[in-house]
């Protein structure tokens, strides 16, 4: 087979635009996956009894359920059963978001809970206040506990932002498959999106490993 990557060249800009997209779309929701795992986190250990057992609920059911399932339902079945109809994007947003957090609710918990009780107690005798001992004391060291596992979630929602195609996202996956139908090139089309993705994943792991490796002693405790 020949491979002729001249469409998928002349076609950089409406890739690039797609990548754009890819972008900020996995940065917004690992920016609030980490704001809204943190607050299930706490939610969880620290709230109300009551309160565990819908958050336990909602992390188990979307850690079971596929992203894809998720997508799908936000932005077909909402609008359906609450009036409420999302543009593509924020549909993937919210549906991604809704994802995700599980899991970085689930890393924060596993985070929070390996620094030893002790330093609690001991920053509450000093006459700091909870809030104080967790903000101060445990999260700076529970984060960078939490960093390998963190960084995998960032290369995991770069990954599924490619299911936003699904509902015609305009996003890299989905400008994609529209430069490998008008060309009829999709195995030159869909190989420069895996070097691409491997581009953007490969070096951000890296760097998150390297990161963590030279603070790591932060957070031993």
């Amino acid at each position: 087979m020949d491979f002729d990557f001249s469409a998928v060249l002349d076609s950089w800009q409406y890739l690039a635009g797609g990548l754009g997209l890819t972008i900020l779309l996995s940065l917004l929701t690992v920016i609030l996956s980490l704001i809204f795992g943190i607050a299930v986190a706490l939610g969880r250990m620290y709230g109300p009894r009551w309160l565990s057992v819908p958050l336990v609920f909602y992390i188990d059911s979307m850690r079971a359920v596929p992203v894809l399932v998720v997508l799908i339902w936000i932005y077909f079945a909402l609008p359906i059963v609450t009036g409420i109809s999302l543009p593509p994007f924020w549909a993937a947003l919210v549906a991604l978001t809704f994802h995700i957090c599980a899991y970085v609710a689930e890393i924060v918990r596993a985070g929070i809970s390996s620094v030893r009780a002790g330093q609690t107690q001991a920053g509450l005798v000093l006459g700091m206040s909870e809030a104080q001992v967790m903000r101060k004391i445990i999260l700076p060291q529970a984060l960078i506990r939490m960093l390998p596992s963190l960084g995998s979630i960032v290369s995991i929602t770069i990954k599924d932002t490619a299911i936003a195609a699904v509902i015609a996202v305009p996003e890299l996956m989905k400008r994609t498959e529209t430069v490998s139908g008008q060309s009829f090139r999709p195995m030159e089309a869909f190989t420069v999106a895996m070097v691409v993705y491997f581009l953007i994943l490969f070096p951000a792991t890296r760097a998150i490993d390297l990161i963590y490796k030279n603070i790591a002693y932060r957070g031993r405790s």
